[in-house]
């Protein structure tokens, strides 16, 4: 679903863009590719992402942290590395 949108996001600390606002990003994966976390932080405001990405063997599921799916949604579907 969106694992490719996580993907292209480097594993580790990037920077990206999303509607008109930079994010410093930090993409971390665990079990063998199988689980990641991304962080996003508002460079000079106060904004955040943070959501984490499971694939089972009953699929994939996206799981934001303390807000709601269509925020990480847009953030996964508009966002561009810079």
């Amino acid at each position: 679903m969106y694992l490719k949108q996580i993907r292209k996001l480097p594993v580790g600390y990037s920077k990206v863009r999303c509607q008109n606002k930079k994010y410093g990003v930090t993409r971390t994966d665990f079990n063998n590719g199988r689980s990641h976390k991304v962080f996003a932080q508002e460079l000079g405001g106060k904004k955040f992402i943070s959501l984490n990405y499971y694939l089972t063997h009953k699929g994939e599921h996206l799981k934001p942290c303390e807000m709601t799916d269509k925020k990480v949604i847009d953030f996964l579907n508009f966002y561009q590395i810079l």
